[in-house]
């Protein structure tokens, strides 16, 4: 049996799949590894399993003598968090799991757009501190937001999602910024992630991590936004400037915020925490079991195609 590694606990279907087939080390820690465990792991292990956190830089992957490992199976459609050309340099294959994260992560981001826009963590707090006096004509007014227009920037797979049910659900026309030039039915694309925040009511950040998207959002984004919009982040926390995303709330240039993600995660700004504005989850992007367990089926199915002699199927 190859012998393989994986980083966290996955869940349990998931891992008897893998002990069928592997002989797993499975790190009992809920902490990510290291650069010097990747190191040193890449020597021990034919296989690894890693997720979102996992130390593989490129400083890490090169300081390795031996390289043993022969696939990095990606736990997670990001993987910004491995180096995959110092990898492939080294003779190792990189996957992800795309399309098992699609649907789940665009529902968190409809989650964080009603509960920021309809300022619903706020009037739960309000109700259980008993601090609500009852239903008054102008209570908590926020954004209505069906019929508004929703900006999205990056249309791949789960930004096409999002459009899908904010056309669909709530009658919301669709604008969007992306790398390329995409066309995507019902939806205008327009020249620059600016001219997006410029006419949004709702801006969702659905872009990959990365070096070529760390701080897309900054100041000037946050600046061309309107003063009634929301900003949503469901993609990577290093997208957004977040020390420019605190100064324009505290500012009043844009209503609210709703994050999944943090750019020091999982370190959430004080700021942040403080405002009643913003909404905050801990990452919930795939929490769901069936999601959870259908990622590592494809992580498992990208390991075994290798091991087969084949390609796997969501090679990067």
């Amino acid at each position: 049996m190859p012998n393989l590694l994986i980083s966290k606990k996955l869940p349990d279907s998931v891992l008897r799949a893998a002990a069928d087939r592997y002989d797993v080390t499975l790190r009992d820690t809920e902490a990510s590894m290291t650069e010097v465990e990747v190191t040193s792991a890449l020597g021990a292990y034919d296989a690894i399993l890693p997720t979102l956190g996992d130390q593989f830089t490129g400083d890490a992957i090169r300081a390795c003598d031996v390289v043993r490992c022969k696939v990095i199976a990606n736990f997670g459609v990001g993987y910004n968090h491995i180096d995959v050309e110092t990898a492939k340099a080294r003779g190792i294959a990189v996957s992800n799991t795309p399309g098992a994260v699609t649907d789940a992560t665009a529902d968190i981001a409809m989650t964080l757009i009603l509960m920021t826009a309809r300022r619903a963590g706020e009037g739960e707090r309000l109700v259980r501190a008993g601090k609500w006096t009852g239903w008054q004509p102008t209570q908590m007014l926020g954004l209505h937001v069906s019929g508004k227009t929703v900006g999205i920037i990056g249309m791949g797979r789960i930004g096409q999602a999002i459009a899908h049910r904010c056309k669909a659900g709530f009658g919301c026309k669709i604008v969007f910024a992306n790398r390329s030039t995409k066309v995507v039915n019902g939806a205008q694309q327009l020249a620059s992630p600016e001219d997006v925040a410029r006419i949004a009511d709702v801006v969702v950040v659905a872009t990959p991590g990365g070096a070529q998207t760390r701080h897309l959002i900054d100041r000037n984004f946050l600046t061309a936004m309107q003063s009634h919009a929301i900003l949503v982040n469901i993609s990577r926390g290093d997208v957004i400037d977040e020390a420019a995303l605190v100064s324009a709330l505290q500012e009043g240039q844009l209503a609210g915020a709703g994050l999944d993600v943090y750019e020091e995660e999982p370190v959430v700004p004080q700021a942040l925490i403080d405002m009643e504005h913003v909404t905050l989850l801990p990452h919930l992007g795939t929490a769901a079991l069936d999601v959870r367990e259908g990622m590592g089926m494809m992580a498992l199915a990208n390991v075994n195609a290798f091991f087969d002699g084949k390609q796997p199927p969501n090679l990067v």
